[in-house]
């Protein structure tokens, strides 16, 4: 299989479309009539759920911040012909829920607080680490024939020098797949986007990394998943704003998402890519207490199969089954 970085004939570089083309001589699902070239991109933001208007709720009296601001019992309009789906978080378990089981969830299409019988708060357990092992959606693709797909993030050097003890669902699941990780190499270069798009936090590390404005980190993500039939991205400052209870904070870390998110929209084609934006648990819509919330959450959808996959999405782990379906045109269980 010829990579994007890699000459078609005649020694020019090759394009996109030839990068694709050479993908879906490898793959049948892939060059489904109905589905040849198209993408999906799951955008996660972890702690965003659904709150109420009042006074502990950042959204409340916001402006810019189309198209995360959602409150309960209102309708919004979706900027670009989106779609919403207020999404079960709590998925059957008594509690509130946690990152742990919540993002297992999202990653495998199985509800992983039912299969613990508890919500898991922080890193997976060893039970959870099997069932993103054996479920991981970056599995089921690779399985399905449906390539190239990548994890947009960028690892900083000390996960690759010592590797912490408890990781993310995420990293599990790109591991099952034995998948790349991107490092600090592929940020520098504009091939990666790190958790905190802005490269702040890496800075503030001491790591030569340039800055970024939130509509320069969705052109590098818009850039890579046009390169891939499947682009997981993932941003966690919402939820750690969230637990610190810091209104001010929250309002700024919110209006730069709805940025980066509405530049990300306007770089897609979504005539040829959906994009997907969920979250695991609510947290951030509620400053009242430092716990997340028990809100359904937002599922956002946007591109050419969005009614379809509303239509299949009522809790998290109807997230991956809508996904696997769409890029390879199969219905699946559940």
């Amino acid at each position: 299989m010829k990579s994007t970085k890699q000459k078609a004939e005649g020694g020019r570089p090759q394009s996109k479309r030839e990068a694709f083309a050479a993908n879906c001589q490898l793959s049948t699902a892939y060059c489904s009539s109905h589905s040849a070239f198209h993408s999906v991109v799951l955008f996660f933001v972890d702690g965003l759920g659904i709150g109420s208007r009042g006074p502990q709720n950042p959204f409340d009296g916001l402006t810019e911040a189309e198209p995360l601001a959602i409150f309960q019992d209102e309708e919004p309009g979706i900027i670009f012909d989106g779609q919403l789906v207020r999404t079960d978080a709590r998925l059957g378990v008594e509690g509130r829920p946690q990152s742990a089981s919540g993002q297992t969830t999202i990653l495998t299409g199985v509800n992983a607080p039912a299969a613990l019988g508890y919500h898991k708060q922080g890193f997976p357990n060893e039970a959870l680490r099997k069932i993103i092992e054996k479920n991981s959606i970056f599995l089921q693709l690779k399985k399905a024939g449906i390539a190239p797909n990548t994890f947009a993030n960028a690892y900083t050097p000390g996960f690759f020098e010592t590797r912490p003890r408890w990781v993310s669902a995420t990293t599990v699941a790109v591991e099952a797949a034995d998948m790349r990780f991107r490092n600090l190499d592929d940020l520098q270069a504009g091939r990666a986007v790190f958790q905190d798009y802005t490269n702040e936090m890496l800075r503030e590390r001491g790591l030569q990394v340039p800055t970024r404005t939130p509509e320069q980190a969705a052109e590098i993500l818009a850039s890579i998943a046009v390169e891939h039939r499947f682009t997981l991205y993932e941003y966690f400052i919402t939820d750690k704003t969230g637990h610190e209870q810091d209104m001010d904070k929250a309002r700024v870390v919110l209006v730069n998402l709805a940025r980066m998110v509405r530049h990300l929209l306007s770089k897609l084609d979504l005539k040829r890519a959906t994009l997907l934006l969920t979250s695991d648990h609510g947290n951030i819509e509620d400053l009242s207490a430092r716990n997340h919330t028990l809100n359904p959450v937002p599922t956002l959808i946007w591109g050419e199969h969005k009614d379809d996959m509303a239509a299949r999405i009522h809790n998290l782990a109807d997230i991956t089954p809508a996904i696997v379906e769409v890029l390879t045109g199969k219905q699946t269980d559940g």
